[in-house]
């Protein structure tokens, strides 16, 4: 019943109550990005949700489009804007996503929704990711985030498909303002981003 019924209740009033209060938040990031962004602060992309079904994540934009010599975009690390970077740290531009959650593309909780080029990579097991909507934080992000391996994140994510409920979503909810506020696991070692999934890390 919570699964199917009273968890999209949930997210749906959660996400427009956060949308109210945030408002504030949302409106001052929106216009520091504008200028730190050559007028772009937000970040659409494509991405994979409920059984594989494709639509628009948005974000707020933390890195500039800046380019080398060849056109080449440059590496992440240099194109994180300061502003960008306290967004991030602070996980601010992950607030944007709950116009998502009200639209019923995402959850509030879940497994992150990653690349469309991945879904060709996952052993039938790691798929099973996508039988729930994919969340704004999840059960992998309260244990590790970016910081630990993808068998383990993937392994992560089918546990909460498993086994999601009510005190479990709860469980997450409140670990995720503790890891934030600790700002832990917001990157791997020595990168700016996860490294990209290959099907084999």
């Amino acid at each position: 019943m919570y699964k199917n019924f009273f968890k999209r209740f949930f997210d749906f009033f959660i996400a427009l109550i956060g949308l109210i209060v945030l408002s504030p938040i949302f409106i001052g990031v929106t216009i520091g990005l504008y200028f730190a962004t050559q007028g772009k602060p937000f970040f659409f992309q494509a991405r994979p949700g409920l059984n594989e079904k494709i639509f628009k994540i948005i974000k707020f934009k933390t890195m500039n489009d800046k380019k080398d010599s060849n056109g080449n975009l440059l590496p992440d690390a240099v194109r994180l804007t300061p502003i960008g970077a306290f967004v991030r740290k602070t996980s601010l531009d992950e607030i944007p996503q709950l116009i998502n959650v009200l639209k019923g593309d995402m959850s509030l909780i879940g497994p992150r929704p990653l690349l469309p080029h991945y879904l060709p990579l996952y052993n039938a097991h790691q798929k099973r990711r996508h039988e729930v909507r994919p969340g704004i934080t999840g059960w992998a992000q309260v244990n590790g985030r970016n910081a630990i391996t993808w068998k383990r994140k993937f392994e992560l994510d089918v546990d909460y498909v498993d086994n999601l409920s009510f005190l479990m979503d709860v469980k997450v909810f409140f670990s995720t303002f503790k890891k934030v506020f600790k700002s832990e696991g917001i990157s791997a070692d020595g990168h700016v981003t996860i490294e990209p999934f290959n099907g084999n890390n």
